[in-house]
């Protein structure tokens, strides 16, 4: 794993090719509604748990083998935190497994009219609200 702050000699500082606060993001959130610690996960993905913290806290970049292990574990395709930007126009690309609060959260940070706290603020506004009042599964 490298430091947020290397980088890859083709990407520049502005275009990371991986989307460490998007993939930290994921891992935080699935953690937290499975109410798993980082030591839990780190056993399931074979990551260690400093790295995920790191990833988390946006501070770590993971090589590729970790990340194809993170990715595995949150059952998120490899295009969602790979980015590969060529311009600033890129469509929002969802997954059928992906729950309606990411999708809408995609859709929100990739609106360019909100600021990405603004965009972060609405994403948890309607994360809250669709778990409030959606019917809730049995199984």
């Amino acid at each position: 794993m490298r430091p947020a702050q290397a980088e890859n000699n083709n990407a520049s500082e502005n275009d990371p090719v991986i989307n460490v606060a998007e993939l930290g993001l994921y891992i935080k959130r699935k953690r937290e509604s499975e109410r798993l610690s980082l030591r839990a996960v780190a056993k399931v993905t074979q990551v260690s748990a400093s790295t995920l913290s790191r990833i988390e806290n946006g501070t770590g970049v993971p090589d590729t083998p970790t990340l194809a292990r993170i990715a595995r574990w949150l059952n998120v395709p490899l295009e969602r935190v790979v980015t590969g930007r060529s311009s600033a126009e890129t469509p929002v690309v969802y997954f059928p497994q992906e729950s309606v609060p990411d999708i809408v959260e995609a859709h929100l940070r990739a609106d360019p009219n909100l600021t990405p706290e603004t965009a972060r603020a609405l994403a948890e506004l309607f994360r809250v609200a669709y778990n409030q009042f959606s019917p809730k599964q049995s199984f």
